[in-house]
C-alpha cells in the first residue's frame, strides 16, 4: 500500500514536472521492475536498509560504471532521488540490470546479502555489455550529466569521462 501511494505520488510531481506520457511510463516500468526487485530480496533474507542500498549500488556500478553517489554528483544531485533525474536510456539500462539481477537470483535461489550481491554483479555485467554495444552503435553514451526534468539546475557537475 505504502508503494503504490509513493508512487501516485511520484507521477503526480512528473506530470507537474512537464513530462510527457511516454516518459511516465519509461519511469512507472522501471520503478515496477524496482519493486519487484526489492520484493524479491525481503522474500529471500535481505531486511536492512543499508543492505538494499548496498545491493542497488553493486548493480549500478557494474552497469554504469559509476556508483550512485558518483552518478549524483555528475549530474549535480545533492539531496534529489536519482531516478527522477535519469534520460530514458538511463532508466532503461537500470531496469535491464535489476530485471537481469532478479531473474539471476530466481534461477540461482539466491538467499541473503552474499548470494543476491553476486546474482547483482551478473546482472549488472549483463546490463552492461547492452550498454556498451548501444553506446557503440549509436554513437551516444547512456550516462550523462544532463537531468530529465526540464527545470532542473544542478549545483556542481563532474566531468564523466
Amino acid at each position: 500500500m505504502q508503494k503504490e501511494m509513493r508512487n501516485k505520488l511520484t507521477r503526480v510531481l512528473y506530470e507537474l514536472n512537464a513530462l510527457d506520457k511516454g516518459q511516465i511510463r519509461v519511469k512507472d516500468m522501471a520503478q515496477e521492475t524496482r519493486n519487484k526487485l526489492t520484493d524479491y530480496w525481503q522474500a529471500h533474507g535481505v531486511t536492512k536498509s543499508d543492505d538494499f542500498a548496498m545491493l542497488t549500488n553493486v548493480i549500478h556500478q557494474e552497469w554504469s560504471d559509476l556508483s550512485v553517489a558518483q552518478h549524483k554528483k555528475l549530474k549535480g544531485l545533492e539531496h534529489e532521488n536519482l531516478r527522477e533525474h535519469m534520460s530514458e536510456a538511463e532508466l532503461l539500462f537500470t531496469a535491464l540490470a535489476e530485471l537481469s539481477t532478479r531473474q539471476i537470483a530466481e534461477k540461482d535461489q539466491a538467499e541473503g546479502v552474499q548470494e543476491n550481491k553476486e546474482a547483482g554483479r551478473k546482472g549488472g555485467k549483463l546490463a552492461k555489455q547492452a550498454r556498451l554495444q548501444f553506446e557503440e552503435a549509436t554513437g551516444t553514451k547512456v550516462v550523462t550529466s544532463k537531468s530529465s526534468l526540464p527545470d532542473f539546475t544542478p549545483k556542481k557537475q563532474i566531468k564523466h569521462t
